[in-house]
């Protein structure tokens, strides 16, 4: 149960979003350009940066929404598991192996990330961009997991919930819906 009072019918970052729309107008506008916006990484890639930072932060509810929103980018839903499972054996390029790795040392602490990191990467041809955004997301998820699992949002249990999230993020990226989410009261969440 929440800490604080939220609409029943939006689990997780949605109901905190919705609660404090001031505030949630500035993240959903850097998430929309990190995630959505021009990229020499792919929309799927950089999901995959949001799955496995939600992931090792053990926060359910992102990690869920993230995993279905990069098997809908990626069109299929091995990778995703894999990134979590190992890094180092997972089905991506030697490239997002080392910016993964990135991530997941951004995850621990800003102070992890080594030089030998950023080195490899450069290495696998990862560009400055590439490291910069990589860093951002990460640090920008953690504060997600944080803001969600702080506050004890509702994480459902049913993977059809995540997978219609999945395909929202797809086709709607991280904008608030233009009707707003009324349209979920009628869907049970659980």
């Amino acid at each position: 149960m929440p800490y604080i009072p939220l609409e029943d019918h939006l689990p997780g970052i949605t109901g905190l979003l919705e609660y404090r729309k001031d505030s949630a107008e500035p993240i959903r506008a850097l998430t929309q350009v990190l995630l959505r916006g021009p990229s020499s990484l792919t929309e799927g890639e950089r999901e995959l940066i949001a799955t496995i930072v939600s992931s090792r932060n053990g926060c359910r509810f992102c990690t869920s929404a993230h995993t279905a929103a990069a098997n809908e980018l990626l069109g299929e839903n091995n990778t995703s598991e894999k990134v979590k499972q190992d890094i180092s054996a997972a089905p991506i390029s030697e490239k997002m192996k080392a910016l993964l790795t990135i991530a997941a040392q951004v995850q621990q602490s800003g102070k992890n990330v080594t030089e030998d990191s950023i080195k490899n990467a450069k290495e696998e041809g990862a560009t400055d961009m590439e490291i910069h955004d990589t860093v951002l997301i990460a640090a920008l998820f953690c504060l997600y997991n944080r803001y969600v699992d702080g506050l004890a949002t509702v994480t459902p249990a049913k993977p059809e919930f995540y997978k219609g999230l999945g395909e929202r993020l797809k086709q709607f990226g991280y904008n608030r819906l233009p009707g707003g989410y009324d349209h979920l009261k009628t869907n049970t969440i659980q």
